[in-house]
């Protein structure tokens, strides 16, 4: 027994020592407690005017102790904590959209057609078997009915009472077994002559076609009790996935092989590592967890080893996808598991496949999600950006959309290959108005002279937009019915150019090229015009800061690095676990896809070759000439027509305009030049000579008139001394100016 002495010795001396160890107090619970109970405060009943008072005592001493959690604030209440509530959807997603719920029963309906016609056909098969099996299934029931009579399933209790010589035990069995036999060979001898009569009767009485049913039931029935287990004589249909259910046991052993230390630390010491906030549920072809993980710990630590992820849950690395929630805090995850590989589960067939056309004003289904579940993109009012690294599928994404841009015969589409292997071909000769492979100088200066016309094209349609009453054009940008109307000239305009880096890059044009794009991207929403760049070397050279940076729709397969993840899909992308570096060489088509308004998505796009987009392209461009809606090359205009002209421009309207009229109007020029060479320049406008002047770096202006009907007004027009001087200067001849 201890004497009090020897306890209060014992506890001096551990002060002593801690106090010149660390220089501080060793404090009596038991005595501070008694303290703050006898405390002025607490006897009188008054609060001290704040923490800090109540803390210092008065003192200043930099050592005394201070209180950091203030008084207890009341949180929210009932009514508060319902309306920060989150509430699920009572409708699930599926139903709520029509597209789904059609693909859904299509699915189960061909599902089913497939069992019933695969059985159907085999059906003989099966009764085949079945009757070569009734008479082992007839000695097996009558065997089991001599058993079941002789009561041989209590044999072994008897024989067991034998060994032991329990003669008692014994002659209780036997008794019992002697009462069951009597009764059971009653009831078979019953039911015997009942299944003898019945069957006597059916002989006699019953129609052929009951004669037959009841045979056949016998036999079948027989013939699967002489079945064997090894086997079956139905085979399946269906060949099932086999994938394991997933279960919080397998998450989080899967997280604590990650080597994520609070993780690992929260498991060594007996807890989970992971809170789960909803429970493990079926969510499409997969399942689905979600949950907080330990503090300090974010969602991108968990994407940035998602391959030990997928060894962790023993399933193939394309199944499993982790991902943040944009609403909850960066700790919060959700973890889809999917049945199948992504790449390798079935997709729902592609809408557009064999049939239809689309307004490019309206979302349009263009790939899957993880789940099997539609995503649609709406190509109007955007700029896009494709990148990747080779062979992941980054042309075939571009060749989608301008298939889905084709099938919407108002698209003027203008298409360039500049990686020149003719991927784009089956789009660009059947429906596109200007369209070019290769960076050869011929391709160069052809796709130069349309870009040039493209940014005239602009500033044109920036006009008619601000010149629209405001009743027809109320938002100052294109719209679908505006876009109806032929005479406004505001149809859609779809560029898409692979391998941008070529136009950007190069030595002589780059910067102009870099100009006109970035223009486009800035501007060309508004007006209608769509520029769509595709790039396998996404960096700040190749893909110019003014294009990535105002690019509303991005598409990012797999890529290298932070810097090229970043550059197609935002800054700090990378940062908040927006990753397209975590895709795999296998994950081809596979990408992330922001755009539409929402966040950052994985999306599996709809797999179409070539041959499949030769036949797309091939409705497209028939839609279109049913429309008189086929222009440039695809009506097999040439590039030297295009962008060489047999004739001199500039020395036709010196002969159109003659010296003694200094200034004149475009419009005219367009007259006089269709009345000078028709073949060439009819149907030209004023608009065509300001788009064909803007090369030769003649400006247009306000030019003061007479029109036709005698008023005077101010329209667009030139100087014909520009004219000249450029000639002039052409012809290194300053004098003749």
């Amino acid at each position: 027994m201890k004497h009090p002495d020897d306890e209060n010795e014992l506890f001096s001396r551990l002060e002593a020592d801690m106090a010149a160890d660390l220089g501080a107090d060793v404090v009596d619970l038991g005595k501070a407690r008694s303290a703050r109970a006898e405390s002025p405060d607490s006897i009188t009943g008054t609060a001290p005017d704040s923490v800090a008072d109540a803390d210092h005592d008065g003192s200043d001493d930099p050592s005394a102790r201070r209180l950091v959690d203030g008084p207890d604030v009341p949180g929210p209440g009932y009514l508060g904590r319902l309306a920060g509530a989150k509430r699920r959807a009572i409708v699930p997603a599926w139903l709520q959209s029509t597209t789904e719920l059609k693909t859904a029963a299509r699915w189960v309906t061909g599902h089913y057609a497939h069992l019933a016609g695969y059985h159907a056909l085999r059906s003989p098969v099966y009764a085949g078997r079945l009757a070569l099996q009734a008479p082992r299934g007839a000695a097996r029931f009558v065997g089991g009915s001599l058993r079941w009579v002789a009561d041989r399933e209590g044999e072994p209790v008897r024989l067991a009472a034998v060994r032991r010589e329990d003669v008692g035990e014994y002659l209780k069995l036997s008794r019992q077994r002697d009462g069951r036999v009597r009764l059971r060979t009653l009831v078979a001898a019953l039911a015997t002559v009942v299944g003898l009569g019945a069957a006597l009767a059916l002989y006699v009485l019953a129609p052929g076609w009951l004669q037959a049913i009841s045979l056949g039931t016998v036999l079948l029935a027989l013939g699967a009790a002489g079945g064997h287990a090894d086997a079956p004589v139905v085979h399946r249909a269906v060949e099932v996935t086999k994938a394991p259910k997933l279960t919080s046991d397998i998450v989080l052993r899967a997280l604590g092989a990650l080597g994520i230390a609070p993780i690992s630390q929260a498991q060594a010491k007996g807890r989970d590592g992971f809170t789960f906030t909803a429970p493990i549920t079926r969510d499409g072809p997969g399942w689905r967890a979600e949950g907080d993980l330990p503090y300090g710990v974010t969602v991108t630590d968990v994407i940035e080893r998602r391959d030990k992820l997928a060894s962790g849950l023993r399933r193939p690395l394309g199944c499993v996808w982790p991902e943040a929630v944009p609403d909850e805090h960066t700790g919060h995850m959700v973890l889809w598991v999917g049945d199948q590989d992504m790449t390798k589960a079935t997709k729902p067939k592609w809408p557009l496949l064999v049939s239809g056309v689309v307004d490019l004003f309206q979302p349009v289904a263009y790939g899957t999600d993880q789940r099997g579940r539609w995503v649609h993109v709406t190509l109007m009012y955007i700029a896009g950006v494709i990148g990747a690294i080779p062979r992941m599928g980054k042309t075939f994404l571009l060749r989608l959309l301008l298939l889905i841009a084709a099938l919407d015969p108002r698209a003027e589409l203008h298409t360039y290959d500049m990686k020149g292997t003719g991927d784009l071909d089956p789009v660009g000769n059947a429906v596109s108005h200007r369209h070019a492979a290769g960076d050869d100088d011929e391709s160069i200066s052809y796709t130069l002279a349309d870009f040039r016309e493209l940014r005239e094209e602009l500033r044109r349609r920036v006009k008619v937009i601000r010149s629209l009453p405001r009743d027809i054009c109320p938002e100052n940008k294109v719209t679908s019915l505006l876009a109806d109307k032929q005479s406004l000239g505001l149809h859609p305009i779809v560029i898409g150019v692979d391998e941008c880096q070529v136009l950007f890059e190069h030595p002589e044009h780059g910067k102009e090229f870099e100009e006109i794009a970035t223009d486009l991207v800035k501007r060309g929403p508004a007006t209608g015009i769509v520029l769509l760049l595709a790039t396998q070397r996404p960096d700040a050279k190749s893909l110019p800061t003014g294009i990535s940076a105002n690019a509303s729709a991005r598409w990012c397969l797999k890529v290298m690095g932070q810097t090229e993840n970043d550059m197609v899909l935002g800054t700090s992308s990378y940062k908040r676990g927006v990753r397209a570096t975590m895709f795999a060489w296998g994950d081809k088509g596979i990408h992330y896809f922001m755009g539409e308004g929402a966040d950052a998505r994985i999306v599996a796009s709809t797999y179409v070759d070539a041959p499949g987009a030769e036949t797309i392209a091939g409705r497209a461009r028939q839609v279109r000439k049913d429309a008189g809606r086929l222009t440039g090359h695809a009506l097999g205009e040439s590039p030297e027509q295009v962008t060489g002209p047999s004739y001199d421009l500039l020395a036709d309207v010196l002969a159109v305009v003659p010296a003694a009229e200094e200034r004149v109007w475009n419009e005219r020029i367009a007259a006089r030049l269709a009345e000078l060479r028709p073949e060439i320049y009819g149907g030209w406008k004023g608009e065509n000579v300001t788009s064909a002047l803007k090369p030769h770096n003649i400006r247009t202006r306000d030019v003061a008139g007479i029109s036709d009907n005698g008023n005077r007004t101010t329209r667009r027009g030139i100087l014909r001394a520009d004219v000249a001087k450029t000639i002039a200067e052409r012809s290194e001849k300053p004098g003749a100016a």
